[in-house]
């Protein structure tokens, strides 16, 4: 199980050929240290972070990346070693950037 992450220029196409045109960056690297912070042993993590669905796809607009950044702190201290510090870390930037993009959207793409 993992999560990945993409940041995407306009609404994305659920066809993940059709996705590639509105794609501006995404990551890859981290998706399974990511889920286990958002399920980790307190529970699943609140506010809209713990809306993203691990089995499935959760998609946030611009608003709601800026509302999760405040977030970022409360994933930090859930993470329980450095693999999942990397990963909410990572996590931190396409938010922020999302929110600085008028008509964006990052979307999650669980397993």
């Amino acid at each position: 199980m993992g999560v990945e992450w993409e940041l995407h220029a306009g609404r994305p196409a659920r066809d993940w050929d059709r996705s590639r045109a509105t794609l501006i960056r995404g990551s890859y690297e981290h998706g399974d240290a990511l889920a286990s912070v958002l399920l980790g042993p307190g529970g699943a993590a609140q506010g809209n972070f713990g809306q993203v669905d691990p089995y499935g796809d959760t998609l946030f607009n611009e608003q709601q990346a800026e509302s999760a950044l405040s977030e970022v702190d409360g994933l930090l201290r859930r993470c329980s070693g450095p693999s999942q510090t990397a990963a909410v870390l990572a996590l931190e930037e396409l938010p922020r950037c999302c929110s600085q993009t008028p008509g964006s959207y990052l979307w999650f793409v669980g397993d």
